[in-house]
């Protein structure tokens, strides 16, 4: 949940005014709207790009991923696999953009470790995919962009972990 929301939930339950700490909150939170926009969009226009080196990176760490027998052995379960990591890619820019986890949460990671353990997915290797990305991700942006996409990937790869 936003510091927006968060703030008026909590001023609300007490009956009272937004305080001035929390008024200050929400106003830097507004000001670096524009830079949490735009490292999503940087994100999300680099995406093949983020993806396709990630899995690389990946596929030539984890040889066991891609070998017979592996999760993502064959062009079609590479595929999926390729596909996932654009998943949390994704995740990780509505976290940029909410500038908090929740979306992150609400939307993808709650059941993500239940349903790969379920499908026999080793929940260390969607991680390390998701390190992968946040490797690339970093050599695209640059400073406090990178900061900021930084905390969601770190995210991300704790709740896989």
């Amino acid at each position: 949940m936003s510091i927006v929301s968060n703030s008026i939930i909590s001023a609300d339950a007490e009956a009272r005014y937004l305080s001035p700490g929390e008024l200050d909150q929400i106003k830097s939170f507004v000001v670096g709207g524009q830079r949490r926009l735009r490292v999503a969009q940087v994100l999300a226009d680099s995406r093949e790009r983020i993806v396709k080196q990630a899995g690389g990176q990946l596929f030539q760490k984890r040889p066991d991923v891609i070998s017979p027998g592996g999760n993502a052995y064959g062009e079609e379960m590479t595929a999926s696999c390729l596909r996932d990591m654009d998943y949390y890619l994704r995740l990780v820019t509505y976290g940029v953009v909410a500038g908090d986890v929740t979306p992150i949460e609400e939307i993808g990671i709650i059941g993500a470790r239940e349903m790969y353990r379920a499908l026999g997915t080793p929940l260390e290797a969607m991680a390390a995919a998701v390190r992968e990305m946040k490797v690339v991700a970093m050599s695209i942006l640059t400073g406090s962009d990178a900061e900021e996409a930084g905390v969601y990937f770190d995210y991300v790869v704790g709740a896989l972990s």
